[in-house]
């Protein structure tokens, strides 16, 4: 369960703005996710989510308590194009794992998805003073892979062979980003970290 302290609210970036999901956004994300194109890549099983799959998910991880979700808008135009979160957010261990998901297929590689990730790192890293920020990503979604390498993520393992997908097996990576490399990429020093909950505090 995430602590309501820990959400911003908003982060802005020079093309994209973070905000709090609000009811409003279920039907778009009932489109995004019945899509197969944007379910091929945001998913384990093959197809689609179903209608109650969609909204139990909305209700509990994008507007619920159970993971830091943020929707992500074009700050031109005020357009929803997809949504970011972190879930499992260890307190104890200052980490957490990361998701986005690009859900406006015209939005697809236009750097939306790169600078809501170093919005999203930064909030962790310089806000709640997280150590570890881990995702996962499947082997075929070539994109994502890039755009998390160079927001600094470093490939540390794979599931081998875990997903089937287009007639083969595909590996499953598992990638991390520490404070430190978030910090030496932009020519910070390294300060000694608080418990993330008196870094919640200090910001309330």
């Amino acid at each position: 369960m995430v602590h309501r302290s820990w959400f911003p609210a908003s982060l802005e970036g020079e093309r994209v703005v973070l905000r709090r999901h609000t009811p409003e956004n279920l039907p778009t994300f009932r489109r995004w996710y019945q899509d197969p194109e944007v379910a091929r890549l945001a998913r384990y099983q093959d197809g689609p989510m179903l209608v109650d799959e969609i909204d139990r998910f909305f209700a509990s991880r994008a507007v619920g308590n159970e993971s830091l979700a943020m929707a992500i808008h074009i700050r031109a135009d005020g357009r929803l194009v997809g949504t970011c979160a972190f879930s499992q957010l260890d307190a104890d261990n200052g980490s957490a794992l990361f998701h986005i998901t690009i859900g406006e297929k015209a939005a697809w590689g236009r750097g939306y998805g790169t600078e809501a990730t170093q919005l999203m790192l930064g909030h962790a890293f310089d806000t709640l003073r997280l150590h570890r920020v881990a995702l996962s990503v499947f082997e075929f979604n070539e994109r994502a892979v890039r755009t998390y390498q160079r927001c600094g993520f470093s490939i540390e393992g794979r599931a081998r062979e875990s997903i089937w997908r287009d007639g083969r097996w595909w590996d499953e990576l598992a990638m991390s980003i520490l404070d430190s490399e978030w910090r030496a990429a932009r020519g910070r020093e390294r300060v000694a970290r608080p418990t993330v909950a008196a870094a919640v505090a200090r910001v309330r």
